[in-house]
């Protein structure tokens, strides 16, 4: 998956690069940056990070993961937060976007990050979020990388407080326990199966004829029909370009259901539109699943920003937009 957020000891995580948020000595200390020298080996880690040693403000450099289970750590010094108009934006932004060059530059697929400068540098977490999101998803509309960003605190992956309130509002009026909800579908499949026996007798060419566009053909279509290329769709449904690509090629693959929807968001497609591409597929939304529920406001409301819809998701604990 090109970026998502996950909790997770960043320590433990098995990608190519891990970020230290690190001090302009590069010195070890406490926090994220302690415990990723203890991790890796404080000695070895110290040894290499004095050849490195100092480093500017959002600048970024590189060594060995040594212990850790990623290979290597970049190292990037975070702004210390004053008071929002001393250029703290651009160096965190530069942090970010330097990590990321060079992890590029190094051969890297995949890299973690914590919050830079979230902890004793007092940048508010939210807007530190902010900045964070604007400068993966820019790197990424050039690039192929899978990002991961770590975070414990879930407060501080949220968007405004009105739009959760707005989310709320529209779970407590259209979610449902699951029992009753399996009634309905009950209802529903007695009568799919009453219109299915009253049609048994058709020849077998007229039923074979009467078969469902195949999902891919469908996606195809859709997106000629819209306007759009396919970098385009995959990149802003946050998937990879591998998958996409299996997706387009083989006509017998079926994505996850987290995948269409993703596509049906970066289609921009109307909530009838999304139900039948997800019924091609063999899927449907439910009133019985948060996430579904969720998904069906942003549609709903034309809001079509796929890592908006995951700061929401991630904030009801429910599976993020994208990935396989």
């Amino acid at each position: 998956m090109p970026f998502t957020i996950v909790r997770q000891d960043i320590t433990r995580m098995e990608t190519d690069a891990i970020v230290n948020a690190a001090n302009t000595a590069l010195a070890k200390g406490g926090g994220v940056c302690g415990a990723i020298f203890a991790a890796a080996g404080s000695a070895k880690l110290e040894a290499a990070c004095r050849k490195l040693a100092p480093i500017e403000t959002g600048e970024a450099v590189i060594t060995s993961g040594f212990d850790l289970p990623a290979k290597y750590i970049i190292h990037t010094a975070g702004p210390v937060y004053r008071d929002g108009a001393s250029g703290e934006a651009e160096k965190l932004r530069s942090c970010y976007a330097n990590s990321l060059r060079l992890a590029v530059e190094t051969g890297c697929e995949s890299i973690a990050f914590p919050l830079i400068s979230s902890g004793i540098y007092g940048y508010p977490k939210k807007e530190a979020l902010r900045v964070a999101m604007d400068a993966v998803q820019s790197f990424l509309q050039s690039h192929e990388l899978d990002v991961y960003l770590t975070v414990f605190d879930k407060e501080a992956y949220t968007v405004s407080e009105e739009l959760l309130g707005e989310v709320a509002d529209y779970l407590d009026a259209n979610y449902v326990e699951e029992e009753l909800e399996l009634r309905r579908r009950q209802r529903n499949q007695a009568v799919f199966y009453s219109v299915r026996e009253l049609r048994s007798s058709a020849p077998l060419d007229e039923i074979v004829g009467n078969l469902d566009e195949p999902f891919s053909a469908t996606l195809l279509r859709l997106i000629d029909a819209k306007g759009k290329n396919d970098v385009e769709v995959y990149k802003k449904a946050n998937l990879d370009r591998r998958l996409f690509s299996k997706i387009r090629n083989n006509k017998g693959y079926m994505p996850s259901k987290r995948t269409v929807i993703a596509l049906a968001i970066a289609l921009e497609l109307s909530l009838d539109e999304t139900n039948d591409l997800l019924r091609r597929a063999g899927y449907a939304l439910s009133h019985s699943q948060v996430f579904d529920v969720i998904v069906e406001y942003f549609i709903l409301h034309g809001k079509y920003d796929v890592f908006e819809i995951n700061e929401v998701l991630f904030r009801y604990d429910q599976p993020l937009l994208g990935g396989a």
